[in-house]
């Protein structure tokens, strides 16, 4: 009951922020005076925006042309407001509904649990775990933590991957046929991957050791990415989840499958030692001269001549349009598709503000989806590893398929933030029950869908 009322008192704490920065607004400047500042605010950021997008798709002085408009367009509002004496009219506006904006998402929260949605459950140690360690990943973490030393001192066997062309698909199956009953592996999301699939396959658990440089994976797990020999005391002291796995043709992926844009920058020699350097150069290329044309298909729904796909295993949130945060579960059954298809700088605009991502970005979840393009192969990032699969592309979902083996204390996966939904905060403001309460919202089925 106390905390109903204080997320009562917040949502009215919202309600009460938001109609102080509007009336702040219309009582120092006057309504005239008020329409010119929306005004001349929307036409500095459309033009930041369409620079913005001029930036990405064009090389030589155009670009940095368009660079300084980014740059000057806001500096150009702010001597208008300055001129105007209404800059602390902005500031104090932009603070209260700031705090109105936090006071709304706080009413609507879930209460944090640290251990995600993602139930686990007892299970047995290992016997024989088989650990693969990259030495040359994430800079040396392998070596720089003592993972081997101390993997073994814990009853593992070790096997580092040293020396040129390892088969390491090869390795685990070769630990499989030995008896082991573990397999896990400290590198990159790429090999994670692969071992992932083989350890479904047999039904044996697997352990992450976030040793790669991004470990994606790691973080949506809960592990800790810090000190990635925490990850070890799954071997003595952990529980199980289980999770879902990705299939794009007949390879596993653990997080996101990418087309477009993201795959042709990824499969760049340059990319690794300068991510953005290389991702400015080839963007003006695979954004507005791309040589192939892709056609995504998804729930019966077929969307042409998108510049980017990302398929992921399991939804990122709803406003990461670029798979770099995080998916607060990897139990869902669905994958989450974003496609993004910018026909101009109006588009990239919307796209860039939100406003109008209706557009240019189709979300969907679903089961299964079909990447084709008028080419008999495409450029596909798998993890962050380049390669080349023939035409039509498929991707569908395992629900459930892999056990993961964790540490029992880790720092768990938070809630996803809530969405600020205006008719809920309301209702709940008003006294009354929202729709759908915090913390009530399932999963959608494989076969639901929506767009964006």
């Amino acid at each position: 009951m106390l905390e109903s009322r204080s997320h009562r008192w917040l949502a009215r704490l919202c309600f009460l922020g938001a109609a102080a920065a509007v009336l702040l607004v219309l009582t120092v400047a006057g309504v005239a005076a008020s329409l010119l500042l929306v005004l001349t605010a929307a036409i500095g950021t459309a033009a930041g925006l369409a620079a913005a997008w001029w930036f990405l798709t064009h090389r030589g002085l155009l670009r940095w042309l368009a660079g300084a408009v980014v740059v000057v367009a806001p500096l150009v509002v702010a001597v208008l407001f300055a001129r105007a004496n209404l800059i602390w009219v902005v500031l104090v506006f932009g603070l209260l509904w700031a705090a109105a904006v936090a006071a709304g998402k706080r009413a609507l929260a879930v209460p944090s649990t640290g251990d995600g949605v993602t139930s686990s459950f007892e299970t047995a140690a290992p016997l024989r775990p088989y650990l693969i360690m990259n030495p040359r990943s994430g800079g040396g973490k392998v070596e720089r933590y003592r993972l081997a030393e101390r993997a073994r001192a814990l009853g593992a066997q070790v096997f580092l991957l040293e020396g040129p062309a390892v088969d390491v698909a090869e390795i685990a199956q070769r630990a499989i046929r030995d008896g082991a009953d573990l397999l896990g592996v400290a590198g990159g999301d790429g090999t994670q991957a692969l071992v992932a699939g083989i350890a479904a396959e047999h039904g044996v658990p697997f352990l992450v050791i976030s040793a790669g440089t991004r470990n994606h994976f790691a973080l949506d797990l809960g592990l800790d990415r810090e000190n990635p020999a925490a990850c070890l005391d799954a071997l003595t002291d952990g529980v199980e989840l289980t999770i879902d796995l990705g299939l794009i043709g007949d390879r596993t992926f653990v997080n996101n499958a990418s087309f477009g844009a993201y795959a042709e920058i990824v499969r760049s020699p340059a990319y690794r030692d300068d991510k953005i350097g290389t991702t400015l150069e080839l963007l003006p290329r695979v954004l507005a001269d791309s040589d192939q044309r892709l056609e995504l298909t998804v729930d019966g729904t077929t969307v042409t001549g998108p510049q980017a796909v990302l398929v992921s295993n399991n939804p990122y949130a709803a406003d990461d349009i670029a798979g770099l945060g995080r998916r607060h579960r990897l139990d869902s059954g669905v994958l989450g598709v974003l496609a993004v298809t910018v026909r101009g700088a109006a588009d990239a605009a919307g796209l860039i503000s939100g406003k109008g991502r209706a557009r240019s970005l189709t979300v969907r979840n679903t089961g299964r989806v079909v990447i084709d393009a008028d080419a008999p192969a495409v450029p596909v990032g798998i993890d962050g590893e380049a390669v080349t699969m023939p035409t039509p592309v498929r991707c569908e979902i395992r629900p459930g398929a892999l056990r993961v083996r964790v540490p029992r204390h880790r720092p768990g996966v938070p809630p996803p933030p809530p969405e600020l939904d205006w008719s809920r905060l309301r209702r709940l403001a008003l006294g009354s029950s929202p729709s759908s309460a915090p913390g009530e919202e399932k999963a959608r089925p494989a076969a639901a869908s929506s767009a964006v």
